[in-house]
């Protein structure tokens, strides 16, 4: 009896009032909470996890679910109509037009132009003349944009905006796989929200816990914080106040140090010094020029979304890009200025490239540097970027990236691996590493490097190449420009001993005291 004293001393009132309201015949959930005790979800979920962890309560069932929730994009798309409906409409009334042109006529984003036209001219909707422009063929307009349409309307219509995946057909969740993201809700009409209902139901144990409430008079309406308002009303007065155990030691003082994340990128950049490299940096807010179109991304095309950006409220757009770089950078689009190449051959948008963004890549920097590099020379930076991601142990939504290029005559793909292989095994201390073919608009060839984590396995820990002329010649560059950009909080995982990068910048200090890296 000593026990169920101590214990109901040290009883919630959100445990309390679970304790003395349900029996173990009751089957209870967050939503049952909320209906008859006005539980919010987090309280629910912190009486259900006190109350499991003293062995009062047992979890039944746990049965995942799947919602698919409009978002403000999917809303505006309800009201003015999809990229692909609004291009039909426009071609249909107006006859064939350019791509800009198309992008003006529908105040439409260019590169949502050149998506749409893509995936249309694909299914035979629309085509391209001998013009360059673009017509509607008079196809029927495809199952996919009309179930879209419908499923959008769905939601508007429902209670919370939102579509349970068990309600959808298979048709339905195939087209919805094509309208939400699970990396993030850049500019998709659905946003995908997974959740569980659990079950939990009172153990046997707790009837004693419950005699011994009624017979210490404990209701769960108990004051366990006196605030000024109680003082100057006299409240407090009517009130019971909740025992407090005054033995509880203060907490302990500890001196401060260094946090072993910024070690870790402090000893980063001091390896990376000691070769030979210089450091450089550059402001988190960058244009459309420097962060896609200096690096041969096109403006109109599908490829745009490799990098789901944040765009600027106010500022929109700088006033200014720098020249000859622009005109050099418009050209190589354009028609492949002196690169060699045929660009991309398109007319090349000088008020788009202009639209302020967060940086999404590290490599910007290394094209603001190209033009004013030595040659030889060698080159890095620690670099914030910004990114539509789903959080999860790999992925965060803003992260470091290391970023580095060096520029020489006999610089090659042995001696791009080289680095590689010194990044993986000397900084991330990797001791299996593995590189993997890749894509990127602005190198050629592209390579991607894994390393094996103990307990994640095979993971990429960045993306790297050989600079295309078409991003070194616009900047007068005539020689190889070896590129990398490498998740450093990925190596961090490694160097840290971690599993998980969101323990990087974890609120437990008592794991972060503990945390040491190995370099």
């Amino acid at each position: 009896m000593t026990d169920i004293k101590t214990l109901i001393k040290n009883l919630h009132p959100l445990e309390t009032k679970v304790l003395l309201n349900y029996s173990v015949k009751d089957i209870l959930t967050s939503e049952r909470l909320s209906k008859d005790l006005g539980y919010k979800e987090g309280h629910s979920n912190q009486a259900f996890s006190w109350l499991s962890a003293k062995q009062l309560l047992s979890e039944l069932t746990r049965t995942p679910h799947t919602y698919f929730e409009l978002t403000d994009f999917g809303r505006a798309v309800a009201k003015n109509g999809s990229a692909e409906q609004r291009i039909i409409s426009f071609l249909k009334e107006n006859g064939a037009h350019t791509l800009p042109e198309i992008a003006e006529g529908t105040a439409l984003e260019s590169k949502d132009v050149g998506s749409a036209f893509g995936a249309l001219r694909a299914e035979g909707v629309l085509k391209m003349n001998d013009e360059k422009k673009v017509e509607y063929t008079g196809a029927e307009i495809p199952q996919r944009i009309l179930v879209a349409k419908n499923l959008i309307e769905k939601a508007l219509n429902s209670e919370n905006a939102q579509l349970d995946a068990a309600n959808l057909s298979k048709e339905e969740i195939e087209v919805m796989a094509g309208l939400t993201k699970k990396r993030g809700v850049s500019e998709t009409p659905f946003r995908t929200i997974e959740r569980e209902t659990v079950a939990y139901k009172l153990t046997d144990t707790f009837t004693q816990v419950v005699d011994a409430l009624k017979q210490a008079g404990i209701t769960g309406n108990e004051i366990g914080e006196l605030t000024p308002n109680m003082l100057s009303t006299g409240e407090w007065r009517k009130g019971v106040f909740r025992s407090y155990n005054i033995s509880v030691p203060p907490a302990r003082i500890i001196p401060g140090r260094t946090n072993p994340y910024v070690q870790f990128l402090e000893s980063v950049k001091d390896k990376l010094c000691s070769l030979g490299f210089q450091e450089f940096d550059g402001p988190l807010v960058e244009t459309e020029f420097w962060n896609g179109d200096a690096l041969f991304m096109p403006q109109f095309h599908a490829a745009r979304d490799i990098h789901d950006v944040y765009r600027i409220k106010n500022p929109t757009h700088a006033k200014y890009i720098e020249e000859p770089y622009l005109s050099n950078v418009a050209a190589v689009h354009k028609n492949g200025g002196n690169s060699g190449s045929r660009g991309w051959n398109y007319e090349f948008d000088h008020e788009f490239t202009k639209r302020l963004i967060m940086r999404s890549q590290g490599t910007v920097l290394s094209a603001h540097q190209l033009h004013s590099a030595e040659i030889p020379g060698k080159y890095f930076g620690i670099v914030r970027c910004f990114r539509y991601d789903k959080v999860d142990a790999t992925h965060l939504s803003d992260f470091y990236q290391t970023e580095g290029i060096v520029l020489g005559e006999d610089v090659n793909l042995r001696t791009l691996l080289g680095f590689l292989e010194m990044f993986a095994v000397e900084i991330a201390g990797a001791s299996e590493v593995k590189y993997v073919p890749g894509y990127f608009p602005f190198t050629e060839p592209s390579i991607e490097v894994h390393i094996k984590h103990p307990k994640l396995g095979w993971f990429e820990l960045g993306g790297s190449g050989i600079f295309r002329p078409e991003v070194t010649k616009a900047m007068g560059i005539d020689v190889p420009v070896l590129a990398w950009g490498m998740g450093i909080d990925r190596m961090a995982l490694m160097a840290l001993g971690l599993n998980d990068l969101r323990e990087l910048f974890s609120e437990d200090i008592e794991k972060v005291r503990l945390r040491k890296a190995k370099f």
